[in-house]
């Protein structure tokens, strides 16, 4: 059972003739002592009357949404509409209040619903969610109160009622992706090269024109035609893009308004819907010691929203990731791939030293590897910067962090792999304009 707010006001009313029934010879005492017995039968025989609220059935849906055969889906920080119905099984009308009990980052406000059900029929009334974090939100019960005739109590049952909603990541960089598809439609068909490259296939034959590369010259074609046939390439399709995502203790540093992983996040996604438009096969994997998330064998239009569904719980973990075991992984997804992506923070040499030893035996021969790191934009203005002595030591030790993130960088380049330092809002696109890049020479 529960109590209303309007038992305080009735119990504080009697106290009003306490002064002139004490004047007239009563003893207030008895009195108090008899208007207080009055209000707990008041207040029993309402809990008596309530209806009882477990002949209501409740109903979660997010109009909409198309959950299939999982939970509804929406991205971080996007508002969320829940639809909450409860239909009333019973003979009696019930005025309910309903308290929806979802996690706190669900963002799910803490105001009650108030419900009146005639018997036989529903009623229904919307809850506005506001995620705040990605992954899976649930909500296990929700707590239904039936208030009496007389509106001072009423009775009181948890529903068990489970419900969820997937938080994907938000996709920001999805704005950069038109301009990098235009870029990608020039080298597939307007812009064929002329040189043959490891990444190229043959695309048609065209008349020489001043300029044109004499290499490129078919003379068997030209013999045939009469006059001078130049071949044209162009980006050769199906080959394999092979993405790996640290999700170890570097990637829950905080850079800009997220973390290096959200970073990650941003760029994996970026290149993957590229590299789907460009006809290639991505494969991901999230790895710290355990896989974290793994998507491969999913191709055109069902990629992303592969991805986005695999991403959304994985977090970063605090420990030290198995580069060992991470690299073993992206062999497993493609022996050969053109392409390899690895997203990490790598800035600190003794840190990185696990990396670094790893990494020499992952670059082969046909294999361009980039190392992606979200890095802190503020960083280099905090090393130029003066003043206050406290400033100083900021600054000193701003560019002792730059310098030993070089270093890192110039190891990368020496084991064979190119490295992509950048903030959060531009590492995906520069990722994805090294990829058209390998594209456009033909090593792609």
């Amino acid at each position: 059972m529960y109590v209303t707010a309007l038992l305080p006001w009735v119990v504080a009313a009697g106290l009003i003739p306490l002064v002139p029934l004490s004047a007239l010879g009563a003893n207030p005492w008895l009195v108090l002592a008899a208007w207080l017995v009055l209000c707990a039968a008041l207040v029993a025989a309402d809990v008596l009357a309530a209806p009882d609220p477990r002949v209501l059935a409740l109903q979660r849906t997010f109009p909409g949404r198309d959950a299939g055969t999982g939970p509804a889906r929406a991205r971080l920080g996007e508002r969320v509409e829940l639809r909450l119905r409860l239909v009333n099984r019973g003979r009696r009308r019930i005025r309910a209040t309903v308290r929806d009990a979802w996690q706190p980052t669900a963002g799910a406000p803490a105001t009650r619903l108030r419900f009146d059900v005639p018997p036989h029929e529903s009623r229904a009334a919307s809850i506005p969610l506001l995620p705040r974090r990605r992954g899976e939100l649930r909500t296990e019960f929700a707590v239904i109160r039936s208030a009496g005739p007389l509106g001072l109590a009423g009775v009181q049952r948890r529903m068990d009622a489970p419900g969820a909603i997937r938080i994907l990541p938000p996709f920001h960089s999805r704005r950069h992706l038109p301009s990098r598809i235009a870029r990608l439609r020039e080298l597939d068909g307007n812009t064929s090269v002329q040189v043959r490259g490891q990444g190229t296939e043959f695309d048609s034959l065209r008349e020489y024109v001043r300029g044109d590369d004499v290499r490129s010259i078919d003379w068997r074609a030209t013999a045939r035609a009469g006059s001078t046939m130049l071949r044209t390439w162009r980006p050769e399709r199906d080959r394999h893009v092979v993405i790996v995502i640290d999700t170890g203790r570097t990637a829950a540093t905080r850079v800009g308004d997220g973390t290096r992983l959200d970073a990650a996040f941003e760029a994996a996604l970026l290149l993957a819907a590229l590299a789907a438009r460009a006809g290639d096969h991505v494969h991901l994997v999230a790895f710290d010691r355990v896989v974290r998330a793994r998507v491969t064998g999913v191709d055109g239009t069902a990629l992303l929203p592969a991805l986005v569904d695999a991403l959304a719980p994985v977090e970063a973990q605090l420990i030290d990731t198995d580069w060992d075991g991470a690299f073993a992984q992206a062999r497993a997804l493609a022996l050969h791939p053109s392409l390899l992506v690895v997203l990490t923070a790598q800035e600190a040499p003794d840190a990185a030293r696990g990396f670094l030893g790893a990494l020499p035996q992952t670059v082969r021969a046909g294999t361009v590897v980039l190392v992606g790191a979200a890095t802190d934009a503020d960083l280099e203005a905090t090393a130029r910067g003066g003043g206050s002595v406290d400033d100083l030591y900021r600054a000193a030790a701003a560019e002792a962090a730059l310098r030993t993130a070089a270093g890192v960088g110039r190891a990368i380049a020496r084991a064979g792999a190119e490295a992509l330092a950048a903030s959060p809002d531009d590492l995906p696109p520069r990722i994805a304009d090294r990829y058209l890049a390998l594209k456009a020479a033909g090593r792609l």
